[in-house]
């Protein structure tokens, strides 16, 4: 086979077919990896390669910032791959909002996942995992979420009409902007009382014992689409590798992508260094940045150490401690990528920082002033690059690029909440409306 499952577990590395539907290791219930045999497979000798598809916009598959790069996620034949245009993204040069963080005008780069479909970098995933559901034959599928998840699928089940969405969500935040689309979308919404973490218990269990394709990022097959963000970041480069990539951690689906994708393409000689990754938690829900930066928690070789893991979150539950923050698409304390983010760690020489409310907040009007809205937990990358730089692992004259993961009409309510609010000494990037009587001077001088 050119395409396969393959555990990551050093000690295991068991392979699987790709026409079987797992979401783990059968033998020893780690994640699984879409691996490919480039004996059989000839890739690319250089990234310049991907330029000739460029004059072919015409071909959905061409236009598509996923299957554009067809050639490096091979698992399925081209024509078997689902696209409603996703991935057209830009990478803006963000002059206004370097002096935020403190790096030189020209040495930050905001990659606005934004523009596609669903408003999210959710659809990159979601047409490799949609595409691979529809290939094995699947009529339903079903997604734990806070969000944005939930619209991706329920987009590419409506636009298509491959499959039944059927999305899970808790009781706790959802930002309207997000639940609006599912509910426009027509998937089956199940509202459960609890948060992320028990949705994705639950939805587990239910895919499994009713045999419903899950499309959360615990199918390797999301992870394979996303990683076509960091190939799209490299060609607005002009194929140059940034120095380091900053990004929100939630699930953990991007950083675990993104260090695939640098190590697939550093292993087939297509990249000759890797940039640094920075993975930014939400302070209310910081998993990982607990683990990684305070008890200590690394790859390993790939042999994690489960024993701290376990203990870490049989004291989570002891302690009834649950994800809160204002960034709902991070408000998740039991990432399911665990594992496969401290290989991307690893690989990257990575780190992993929180950062506060008011920090993301802050940081997310940034990001307005200069042209781009987006979602809180996209702000959460230019508030950690902030912090990386006034403590000096970020050097002012490097080049950074910050993933913004969504649309800032995905949570309205936040921003205008942001600009209104009228405590002293509190959001001081606030653009307060003028209230003024309906006077044509009070107007004219209130200008």
């Amino acid at each position: 086979m050119a395409a396969l499952q393959q555990c990551i577990n050093p000690r295991c590395e068991k392979q699987f077919a790709i026409e079987e539907v797992l979401y783990a290791c059968p033998a020893c219930g780690e994640p699984l990896d879409v691996e490919y045999d480039w004996n059989k497979i000839a890739p690319p000798k250089s990234l310049k390669h991907f330029e000739q598809y460029w004059q072919q916009r015409s071909n959905p598959h061409r236009r598509s910032g996923v299957w554009r790069f067809h050639d490096l996620l091979p698992f399925l034949p081209i024509e078997h791959c689902i696209s409603i245009g996703e991935g057209q993204t830009i990478l803006q040069q963000a002059h206004r909002v370097a002096p935020y963080t403190g790096l030189k005008n020209d040495r930050l780069f905001l990659q606005y996942e934004g523009l596609n479909p669903s408003g999210s970098f959710k659809d990159n995933g979601m047409a490799a995992a949609f595409s691979h559901g529809a290939f094995i034959g699947a009529k339903k599928a079903a997604c734990a979420s806070t969000g944005n998840t939930s619209a991706s699928l329920a987009i590419y089940a409506a636009c298509t009409g491959l499959m039944q969405s059927i999305i899970f969500i808790g009781s706790g935040k959802i930002a309207y902007g997000k639940l609006s689309q599912a509910l426009d979308y027509g998937a089956k919404t199940i509202q459960i009382q609890g948060d992320f973490d028990d949705a994705m218990a639950r939805v587990q269990q239910v895919a499994k014992e009713q045999s419903i394709y899950l499309v959360n990022s615990v199918n390797p097959f999301r992870i394979e689409g996303q990683k076509t963000i960091m190939f799209r970041v490299l060609e607005a480069l002009h194929w140059e590798v940034p120095d380091w990539i900053v990004v929100p951690g939630g699930n953990l689906g991007n950083s675990s992508s993104f260090g695939k994708a640098f190590i697939e393409l550093h292993r087939l000689g297509l990249i000759s260094r890797v940039p640094r990754l920075a993975i930014i938690n939400a302070a209310g829900a910081n998993t990982l940045y607990r683990l990684y930066e305070q008890e200590g928690l690394r790859w390993n070789g790939g042999q994690c150490d489960k024993t701290l893991t376990q203990k870490f979150f049989e004291r989570m539950t002891a302690e009834g401690r649950k994800a809160s923050t204002i960034a709902s698409a991070i408000e998740i304390n039991r990432p399911v990528n665990l594992a496969k983010c401290l290989r991307a760690l690893d690989f990257c020489n990575g780190v992993v920082r929180e950062v506060t409310e008011q920090e993301i907040l802050d940081a997310k009007a940034q990001v307005g002033a200069g042209g781009l809205g987006c979602e809180p937990a996209s702000a959460a990358s230019i508030a950690g690059a902030r912090k990386l730089v006034a403590e000096g692992i970020i050097e002012k004259s490097e080049r950074v690029v910050c993933i913004l993961t969504g649309h800032q009409l995905k949570d309205p309510n936040v921003t205008v909440a942001y600009h209104t609010l009228e405590q002293q000494g509190v959001n001081e990037f606030a653009n307060r409306p003028i209230s003024v009587e309906n006077d044509l001077e009070r107007i004219v001088a209130s200008l």
